[in-house]
């Protein structure tokens, strides 16, 4: 097992975890069956953590379908409170979202998914496009988001080829989306060789974004920066500069932060 020695590993605990990750949004309501299917477990080891998970006070149950409580959150605001990202971020997204109606977020890679760990502005015309929301926490799909190129295109080479390794075709979120694998990987090469990335309408329509990649004083790209603007706004070539002008400056202001 890489990372970690197998009399280390508690079979017990990443089995519970697995099954309090099957909830998201696709699925906010489980039975032992669903909960066994998506975490991989049997369907009486997947009954038990999520009666155990209900005891503890992180599920409550109507005797069949289980679905997270509050307490969950326990967790992720423990890290947006102790994290030293989040906490460095934060101020320069309330500035950038202080002079345009534009949503601003920070945001990390997670496996299939990047992770909005910061976020500020947005006016209510552009909060009512976003259909998945630009909460904290919220998890968007790496391959058709602007962060998530971002992230991706900044990988070495051999994470990269391990993250394509095992798909085939990306999922197609609208008609727009990149999917086929050729495709996807020039793409990449673009992103890395502009060092930004501007997507439009891939990951839902009528939502404009644009990422660059938020690095630390030794190169290393930690996070993405973006923003997300009106349909529209970002048409003419000049905004589309002086958006991308923005987020720099604000990333080259955090480098030394970071």
């Amino acid at each position: 097992m890489a990372g970690i020695a197998q009399q280390d590993y508690i079979a017990g605990l990443a089995k519970g975890l697995a099954v309090l990750e099957s909830f998201d949004t696709e699925r906010q309501r489980l039975n032992a069956t669903l909960a066994a299917q998506r975490a991989g477990l049997t369907r009486a080891a997947a009954r038990r953590h999520l009666l155990t998970l209900t005891h503890l006070g992180y599920l409550e149950t109507d005797g069949s379908y289980f679905w997270l409580a509050a307490r969950v959150l326990r967790l992720s605001g423990a890290y947006l409170a102790s994290a030293r990202l989040p906490r460095v971020v934060q101020p320069t997204l309330n500035r950038l979202a202080a002079d345009t109606p534009d949503v601003f977020s920070a945001a990390v890679l997670d496996g299939d998914e990047v992770v909005i760990i910061a976020r500020a502005g947005g006016d209510a015309a552009i909060n009512r496009l976003l259909a998945y929301g630009m909460h904290l926490g919220a998890r968007l799909p790496a391959h058709a988001t602007s962060t998530g190129r971002v992230l991706l295109a900044s990988l070495p080479r051999a994470e990269l080829a391990a993250w394509l390794g095992h798909r085939g075709d990306l999922p197609r979120l609208t008609p727009r989306t990149t999917t086929g694998q050729r495709a996807f990987k020039a793409l990449l090469a673009e992103v890395a060789a502009q060092d930004h990335c501007f997507a439009a309408d891939e990951h839902e329509l009528g939502v404009h974004a644009m990422a660059v990649p938020l690095r630390n004083p030794k190169g290393a790209t930690v996070a993405a920066l973006n923003l997300i603007a009106p349909p529209g706004r970002l048409d003419d070539p000049q905004a589309l500069a002086s958006a991308l002008q923005r987020l720099r400056g604000a990333a080259s202001e955090l480098r030394q932060m970071l």
